[in-house]
């Protein structure tokens, strides 16, 4: 049984206002022909098939399409789950009249447990799908105790080792988070103060176990008990990650393979730091200009539409940072002692900050004369 296994597509997904979705589709298609190359039986979506629960009609079609290439042009087997952030039923919608066409997809948790067995020229494996659930779905779906993530997660995984394999190998599919994993500022958090970390001992018994929600390709545990990554970066903290699939081929008599199927963007997503005279200048003859970039300016003085200069070279420009000209400040958020200050005082900081020079005794007169006009009418209002 060979199959491949994906997480957090994130269909829909903006980065700062700016919309993935051909970055999204030209990533998709890689994974078809990966599909292909690699003559797999099955392809696993561990959640977050969406980037949010009501999803923009471009981005249904955009998966409309894959599908059908997976499932009706390739004729494989595809299971899906939902994530936290897909919307439960309306992922599931007509789920059991699809699973006759080879697409399953598992929308709301159900008391029943529904594995999978998946047959393939060179063997048989079962599939036990378990979309995201927070503890109160679980207590209100078994009618049970489940006060953390970890308590409700032994108890759906209890289902799945009482369940008779026959022998065959045992796939668990889950979203969640374990304890351990190493986040992305990408990845909305399942709870506030931790209490969505689950101890990855609970999987490690079984064959293989494919994870989505942490954005990073990474393993917690042991080597089966896997998250595949998302396909693409989704925040400026992934610049260093390397996008992957991961090959799994599982063998009666033979050892698990597991591969890692590095992928490709259309564009990268990096973080630049340098003066602005000089990042200009690179960006001249940089063959990635079009990359989706954070700029981190180090230049101390201040800078008429720094944003707009930095776009005439490289036009994705999506966040800017002056952490030049804050650098000069001994501290960014307001102490007590310069609330205290008057206001000529704070006018006199801010002026020098942001030219780097004080202010002339002729332009104290202006602001003094200013701020005094200003406070008499203050009096008479």
């Amino acid at each position: 049984m060979k199959f491949i296994h994906t997480s957090d597509w994130h269909i829909g997904r903006q980065l700062h206002n700016q919309s993935l979705l051909d970055d999204q589709a030209f990533v998709l298609d890689q994974i078809v022909a990966l599909a292909t190359e690699h003559n797999v039986d099955a392809v696993i979506v561990a959640g977050d098939i969406y980037d949010r629960s009501i999803p923009p009609a471009n981005a249904v079609a955009l998966l409309d399409n894959v599908l059908n290439r997976l499932v009706q042009d390739l004729k494989l087997q595809v299971i899906m789950i939902a994530g936290n952030h897909d919307g439960h039923e309306r992922l599931g919608f007509a789920a059991k009249q699809m699973a006759a066409s080879g697409l399953h997809i598992i929308g709301p948790l159900s008391a029943a447990l529904s594995p999978i067995r998946l047959e393939s020229p060179t063997g048989a494996a079962y599939f036990y799908p378990l979309p995201y659930a927070e503890p109160a779905t679980v207590r209100q779906v078994f009618e049970c105790e489940a006060p953390s993530h970890e308590a409700a997660m032994a108890l759906l995984l209890e289902q799945v080792r009482q369940h008779d394999s026959q022998g065959l190998p045992k796939v668990v599919i889950s979203h969640c988070f374990l304890d351990g994993g190493s986040e992305s500022e990408s990845e909305r958090p399942l709870s506030i103060g931790g209490a969505d970390k689950i101890s990855p001992t609970l999987f490690t018994e079984f064959d293989y176990v494919a994870l989505g929600h942490l954005h990073g390709p990474q393993y917690k545990g042991a080597e089966h008990v896997r998250y595949s990554g998302s396909i693409l970066k989704y925040s400026f903290s992934e610049q260093h990650q390397h996008k992957s699939v991961t090959l799994v081929e599982l063998g009666a008599q033979t050892p698990m393979d597991i591969h890692l199927l590095p992928l490709t963007s259309l564009r990268d997503v990096r973080v630049l730091e340098g003066e602005l005279a000089s990042l200009i200048e690179q960006g001249k003859t940089d063959t990635k200009r079009d990359d989706y970039l954070m700029v981190r300016l180090l230049d101390k003085h201040a800078i008429l539409d720094a944003m707009g200069k930095l776009r005439a070279v490289y036009p994705n420009v999506l966040h800017l940072e002056r952490t030049g000209l804050m650098a000069g400040q001994q501290q960014v958020a307001l102490s007590r002692d310069h609330i205290k200050k008057g206001e000529m005082d704070m006018f006199c900081d801010f002026f020098t900050q942001v030219s780097g020079e004080s202010l002339t005794q002729a332009q104290q007169a202006v602001m003094d004369e200013l701020l005094t006009k200003l406070h008499n009418e203050e009096r008479q209002a």
